[in-house]
């Protein structure tokens, strides 16, 4: 389980663009289809964008068609938390960076297999460090569209 950073919000606003400080720490969505990862097609790891840890690996990212980066599955266990998410008038899952509590998007029930998940996260949320992961291939994870 990683370490728990506890900033203050000064500190958070200093190191943070105001797009990444209005979603991490204020719980907010990017536009669908605007993030700057979501026809990332590299093979590597993503990382929270406050703190640097690992949160998702290329090779469990596919192509959902919900205008958000979609994952299968987080990086490791204990590497997201999450959390009852009832804004909106409806019932969500937060996904969270286990080490930050940087708000990272939402998952989902609707995903393919092997986990049927799928984590929809904000690129603003993520950093991507290129190398180490394979990244999507064939025909995608299950069958779903590999990232084009």
């Amino acid at each position: 389980m990683p370490k728990k950073i506890d900033k203050s919000d000064a500190d958070w606003r200093e190191q943070l663009t105001p797009e990444q400080y209005r979603v991490i720490r204020q719980k907010g969505t990017e536009p669908a289809f605007s993030g700057h990862l979501l026809d990332n097609k590299a093979s590597g790891t993503y990382r929270c964008v406050g703190c640097g840890n690992e949160l998702f690996q290329s090779d469990t990212k596919y192509e959902s068609h919900s205008g958000w980066p979609s994952f299968t599955a987080p990086a490791a266990d204990g590497a997201v938390d999450e959390e009852a998410d009832d804004t909106l008038g409806m019932r969500r899952t937060e996904v969270l960076c286990a080490k930050c509590n940087a708000h990272l998007g939402h998952v989902f029930p609707d995903g393919p297999g092997p986990t049927g998940q799928r984590y929809c996260i904000n690129s603003v949320a993520l950093d991507f460090e290129e190398g180490g992961a394979e990244g999507p291939q064939g025909s995608g994870v299950d069958g779903t569209d590999p990232i084009e």
